[in-house]
């Protein structure tokens, strides 16, 4: 039995998922979104936001500031609430809705910038009305994900040595890449053992973190318009850029088969796939980084408006579709069945 008195002090680190089944390809997703923030960022948060009460830029009646699209929002928000204090997350329009609602029903104020930068995203314009919420009150405090310590050294000391841990043999790791905290963590951790592991970096086409050409994304997560100041390429060994088309096609395919993921998780799936098929073989023994899941996808990856919208109709119609129903009912003269259209199958009792 597991009792705790904090959200924060719960997290499922050791499960798996093997999608053998799933790609026809070997590969072991780790599952990070079992906790009460729902994703990786947990940890992150968790780390940042005690080495700044350590460090005493922490204190009672401050503010916690973060930009964020989404998943550290959510995690920030929860832990602020669970410890006292205000938080503020500023976010843009890709924010998905549910995660903006999860934030204000944890207490946090949610502020969306909607004027894009000059890479044609968000994040610069996030971050410089962070800046400017600082200097006009002393009692706001900005962790800063994008280049504090504490994002990577969480990593550092849990999610790689799990991943080891679980996988004595593993020959390649796949991490998606946003601020780059959990990839040059987990990088940085696998550079230090004696057995080489590659590294390959998985980010969202149209993102600037290795150079893309910039272009408009519609998927919250993975990716940036600016560049992290984390990020240190001589720990990377590959870099997988997934098209926003294949991201859906991945969570769709993981839908069909009851496993709803979120579009970060889409996306790395889709890049270890494109990877292992040109270099991987039976022999190969691989893991990527599951980031969330997809509950607070379901007004957009996995809502058909919101497809068609924004990628065709033939984005909504690669959704898993419902299956006939069917109602079975028992009478005096014998078994009665009939066919609905839509939705699930449903059996009724006898008479």
């Amino acid at each position: 039995m597991t009792v705790i008195s904090a959200p924060e002090d719960f997290n499922t680190d050791d499960l798996y998922v093997d999608l053998t089944g799933v790609l026809g390809l070997s590969l072991y997703l780790k599952c990070e979104g079992f906790n009460f923030a729902g994703s990786v960022k947990l940890k992150a948060a968790l780390g940042m936001v005690t080495d700044a009460e350590r460090r005493g830029l922490l204190r009672r009646g401050s503010v916690l500031v973060e930009s964020s699209s989404g998943n550290l929002g959510v995690a920030l928000a929860m832990i602020a609430a669970s410890r006292g204090y205000r938080f503020v997350c500023v976010t843009d329009p890709r924010c998905n809705p549910a995660t903006h609602r999860l934030m204000e029903a944890l207490g946090a104020e949610v502020r969306v910038v909607d004027t894009p930068d000059a890479a044609g995203g968000f994040l610069a314009t996030r971050i410089a009305l962070v800046r400017s919420l600082v200097a006009g009150d002393d009692r706001y405090v900005w962790l800063n994900q994008y280049a504090n310590p504490e994002n990577q050294g969480s990593h550092l000391v849990t999610t790689g040595p799990e991943i080891e841990a679980a996988f004595p043999q593993l020959d390649v790791v796949f991490v998606g890449a946003g601020t780059t905290g959990t990839l040059m963590g987990c990088a940085r951790y696998f550079r230090s053992r004696p057995r080489p592991v590659r590294v390959v970096a998985v980010d969202a086409a149209g993102s600037v973190t290795f150079g893309d050409r910039p272009t408009p994304r519609m998927i919250p997560g993975l990716g940036t318009s600016v560049r992290p100041e984390a990020l240190d390429e001589s720990y990377i060994d590959d870099v997988v850029h997934v098209a926003e088309p294949d991201t859906l096609e991945a969570c769709h395919a993981l839908a069909r088969r009851g496993f709803l993921f979120g579009g970060s998780t889409g996306t790395v799936v889709a890049g270890a796939a494109d990877w292992l098929r040109r270099h991987g073989d039976a022999t190969t023994t691989a893991v990527a980084l599951a980031p969330d899941l997809g509950e607070r996808y379901l007004d957009t990856v996995y809502r058909p408006s919101w497809l068609a919208e924004h990628f065709g109709p033939e984005a909504a119609a690669g959704m898993p579709q419902p299956r006939e129903a069917t109602i079975t009912e028992v009478t005096p003269a014998g078994v009665v069945t009939e066919i609905l259209p839509g939705g699930p199958a449903l059996v009724a009792g006898s008479r």
